[in-house]
């Protein structure tokens, strides 16, 4: 761990990864006047925007509706940049209503808390199903969709995700500092017996070298550093239909609609698509691959990877998770889950899990020149106006004393099956995508 008084600017930078965190962070350190020397490089596997990455979306939610307080207040701090100077244009302020039945009630009540008490936010508490439909304009009347309790807050909204991104990336390239490589990394270059890490190499023998190396790869991540028992990729399914032009007109002035007992939602529909989604366990992917901290090249590691529509283009998502956006569907809005209006896209989100939901934004405990800014936790995005500068912060020895043991490197390593998560997931638990993907594909 590196202390303020300890902290020396680097010479050069090497990000990994181009997603939220990851441009965040270049973008900050590009502002910061400590750093106006210091060569910034980031390098991905793919041009931007990384066709499966995270973020590269339609929508994501934007909300300070969290049952962990600092992340409410962070979170609301960003929201106010949403609605200012952070690409406004693609962010919508039409509410989101956080509902559950129980044990996810809970959740909703920490939620709801919090909001509270920062005291500015327009706030309408619902008590039952019938409630939560009238708001959120539901035609179906069963609260296995709906919710049976929770809140809207009329001051969250949702983001066109993929245009947020593309707008921020233009913002960091005006800044004439960064260094963008398109290249796989395929290991960190370690030296063994300093325990200090120089930078990365390439899949074609490359090297790129620098001061720092901060690896922002998301789900990827685990592929670079033996991240077992600390994170795990995690995939959530997505689907998507064209929606007419009157039933966006109607749709898109509701909030969106999250179920945290289903661990489903629905966010307002826009350019002729309503998404359908899910924020729960997910399913892992447990792949073998060679240790990536080994000298050895023979050692091997088993660990959750994304797979995705990159690895086969036409991937679809599991039976599974298109019965469950399916039927969430059918009992919100049964007029729009009819068999003649399929879903005629879908795919697989991939996060980065986290024992309790927390971001893991810190130096690595045994390399030197290492820094990990990953475990977004199917949250990261909603920060991306304010996080880089907190990473950055973090980087320099000052992390914010409210997130100094939730971003700290984690003191010991916990079985994945013992992981508590922040309370928030729901839908089912212990799904292997394989396993889900050998009964059968899905006809969308």
């Amino acid at each position: 761990m590196v202390s303020d008084s300890a902290f020396e600017v680097p010479t050069s930078v090497i990000i990994i990864g181009s997603g939220v965190f990851g441009l965040a962070t270049a973008h900050a350190i590009c502002k910061n006047p400590l750093f106006k020397d210091t060569k910034v490089t980031i390098v991905d596997r793919l041009p931007f925007p990384t066709p499966d990455g995270s973020s590269i979306d339609s929508s994501r939610i934007i909300r300070p509706d969290y049952a962990a307080a600092p992340y409410a207040r962070l979170a609301s701090v960003a929201q106010k940049r949403w609605r200012t100077d952070f690409a406004p244009e693609h962010y919508h302020e039409t509410g989101l209503c956080v509902t559950a039945s129980s044990p996810e009630q809970g959740y909703v009540s920490g939620c709801l808390a919090n909001v509270l008490s920062i005291g500015t936010d327009k706030v309408e508490v619902l008590n039952s199903a019938a409630d939560i439909q009238r708001v959120c304009g539901l035609e179906g009347k069963d609260d296995g969709g709906s919710g049976s309790t929770g809140y809207v807050n009329w001051s969250s909204g949702w983001a066109n995700a993929e245009g947020a991104m593309r707008w921020f990336r233009k913002e960091v390239e005006k800044l004439n500092r960064v260094n963008f490589v398109v290249g796989t990394v395929k290991k960190l270059t370690i030296n063994h017996e300093t325990n200090t890490v120089s930078g990365v190499t390439l899949n074609d023998s490359s090297v790129l070298k620098a001061g720092l190396t901060i690896l922002a790869a998301g789900a990827w991540s685990a592929s670079l550093i033996d991240l077992r028992g600390i994170c795990k990729s995690t995939g959530q399914v997505l689907c998507y239909m064209p929606i007419s032009a009157d039933e966006e007109a109607f749709l898109s002035k509701r909030p969106t609609i999250l179920n945290l007992s289903n661990a489903l939602f629905m966010i307002p529909p826009s350019q002729g698509l309503l998404k359908i989604a899910r924020h729960g366990h997910g399913y892992i992917n447990p792949t073998t691959i060679p240790h990536p901290e080994s000298p050895d090249p023979t050692e091997t590691i088993t660990v959750s990877l994304p797979y995705t529509h990159v690895n086969e283009p036409n991937l679809s998502i599991p039976i599974e998770g298109h019965r469950a956006c399916r039927d969430f569907l059918s009992s919100i809005h049964p007029s729009l889950a009819v068999p003649s209006r399929p879903f005629t896209a879908s795919k697989i989100c991939w996060y980065t899990d986290t024992r309790d939901g927390d971001f893991l934004i810190s130096y690595h405990p045994k390399y030197k020149g290492l820094f990990v800014a990953t475990g977004g936790s199917g949250h990261g995005f909603k920060f991306l106006p304010v996080i880089g500068d907190s990473i950055l912060e973090c980087v320099m020895g000052r992390t914010p004393e409210e997130f100094k043991e939730r971003w700290r490197w984690p003191r010991e390593r916990i079985g994945e099956r013992l992981w508590r998560g922040d309370g928030s997931r729901g839908g089912p638990i212990g799904m292997v995508l394989e396993e889900e993907m050998s009964k059968g594909k899905n006809k969308l």
